[in-house]
């Protein structure tokens, strides 16, 4: 458990929790803690799906810049990686993942909240990328990660702007999938992520992987990459539960092991 980043699990719901007063800014210490986070969680059985929240009053404000502007060019070239890989991190859980969206996600915060699967944004919630407003870009996968989401001209007017969205446009854009009062952001994501809780693990891992992976080559590769998965679970346990329990009882019923 880190000082500022901490994994908490209940029910087969995980939460990645980020602590660090006042606003949550992403120095290097809660970046390598995130990565521990979502590694961990990656793994754990016992974690089925995972909610990402900053607290009720901020998700996460964005790096800290005190810290970045001490930085130097070679600074920042040792240190860019591990930004992004942290992050990444978050993406590559073989899980869904849902972020639970309060006050702000800017910046980084807004970078944590596109690597997740899902986001659940308080009706009062600013998001955005003001990173342009600093001279610099995003460069923990904001350009790429916001560009797929939303599509590439309106990425780029986010971005070149700098300004911020509330939570009625990022729903509208679809960087939002669910808007919710402030108080019951984390209840709302929470009871998403338990919807998956008694799914069929590795059938959502590959059907996460599918189109994560489909999204970044041409179809054809694609359709190979889900041709593969696809027949991949006919080797599970699951895939036999799943497929006894639809002939015998009809589909919606099947008690799935995980394996």
């Amino acid at each position: 458990m880190g000082e500022f980043v901490r994994l908490e699990v209940e029910n087969g719901v995980g939460t990645i929790r980020l602590d660090r007063p006042k606003m949550n800014a992403l120095n290097v210490q809660v970046q390598d803690e995130i990565r521990v986070a979502a590694e961990e969680a990656g793994t754990r059985t016992d974690v089925k799906a995972v909610v990402v929240y900053g607290g009720e009053r901020v998700f996460a404000a964005g790096a800290d810049i005190k810290q970045m502007e001490t930085m130097s060019y070679t600074d920042m070239v040792d240190r860019s990686g591990a930004l992004q890989e942290s992050l990444t991190a978050v993406s590559r859980i073989p899980k869904p993942v849902i972020a639970a969206i309060t006050g702000y996600a800017l910046g980084g915060g807004c970078e944590l909240a596109l690597a997740c699967d899902f986001r659940v944004v308080a009706d009062d919630a600013k998001l955005g990328q003001p990173e342009i407003l600093l001279g610099i870009i995003p460069g923990a996968g904001g350009t790429q990660r916001l560009a797929r989401l939303v599509g590439p001209a309106k990425a780029k007017e986010i971005i070149f702007s700098g300004r911020f969205l509330d939570a009625q446009e990022a729903l509208a854009i679809g960087l939002a999938d669910k808007v919710a009062p402030a108080d019951e952001v984390y209840a709302v994501a929470c009871e998403w992520a338990a919807t998956f809780v008694g799914a069929a693990s590795y059938a959502v891992r590959a059907a996460k992987e599918a189109v994560d992976r489909g999204l970044e080559v041409d179809l054809e590769t694609g359709l190979q990459i889900e041709r593969m998965l696809f027949a991949g679970l006919f080797a599970t346990r699951d895939r036999a539960i799943g497929m006894s329990s639809f002939v015998e009882h009809g589909p919606g019923k099947a008690q799935f092991e995980g394996r």
